[in-house]
């Protein structure tokens, strides 16, 4: 039992996140029209939880609220070995319910003063955080339905165990380049066609003068 899990991201025409490796992909972002982020904060709305990794939160300071359109926000859920976040950071708003999954590794005395902005902090995993046990956890907390928006590394952990059942992605369109630039999964790579995702493609259309492509996971 785990929840619907859908990742979101912008990406250029070559599949980068970022302007380069450590950028904040907010500058991609701001290419985005008006429609563009309607569509992104439409799904927003539409789930239980939003993910992002603790480097995205490092590096963008997201709200992972909804805002452009109606809805209610999601569960905010922040994987982070070492609970690294930052304690002034927009996740620990009382905008929405937040969750820091950490491991043993945290200190004890970040997890205290986390939990003092209010926030639940759960330990999964000893090392690194396991996605295994965690997904279950959510789905009894009442997350059936969880977005990922932000991360290649993140989006790797994912497609690697084959928890994706979407995929949604904004079309920006211009070419960033680089050979160390994010895109959209990293990870070491599924290295052989036997071992590739496979997708179909649901639906694509124009949301302003982005195009939007939905695909869904073979099973």
């Amino acid at each position: 039992m785990r929840p619907y899990v859908i990742i979101v991201s912008e990406v250029s025409v070559d599949g980068k996140l970022t302007l380069y490796r450590g950028a904040s992909s907010k500058e991609l972002m701001s290419l985005m029209d008006m429609e563009a982020y309607r569509y992104l904060h439409e799904i927003r709305a539409k789930v239980d939880g939003i993910m992002v990794g603790c480097e995205t939160v490092r590096t963008d300071n997201p709200s992972l609220t909804v805002r452009y359109v109606e809805g209610k926000n999601p569960v905010r859920i922040i994987p982070c070995s070492t609970a690294n976040v930052p304690l002034d950071a927009n996740i620990f708003s009382k905008d929405a319910p937040t969750i820091i999954v950490s491991t043993l590794r945290a200190p004890k005395e970040k997890i205290e003063k986390i939990r003092e902005l209010g926030a639940e902090v759960w330990i999964v995993g000893e090392d690194l955080v396991d996605f295994e046990r965690l997904l279950p956890m959510l789905y009894e907390r009442g997350i059936k339905s969880l977005m990922v928006e932000g991360g290649s590394s993140i989006n790797w952990e994912f497609v690697r165990r084959g928890y994706v059942d979407e995929i949604r992605l904004i079309h920006l369109p211009v070419i960033v380049g680089g050979e160390n630039v994010p895109t959209l999964v990293g990870g070491e790579g599924f290295k052989s066609l036997k071992n590739l995702l496979p997708l179909r493609l649901r639906a694509h259309f124009k949301r302003g003068h982005h195009l939007i492509t939905e695909w869904e996971v073979v099973r």
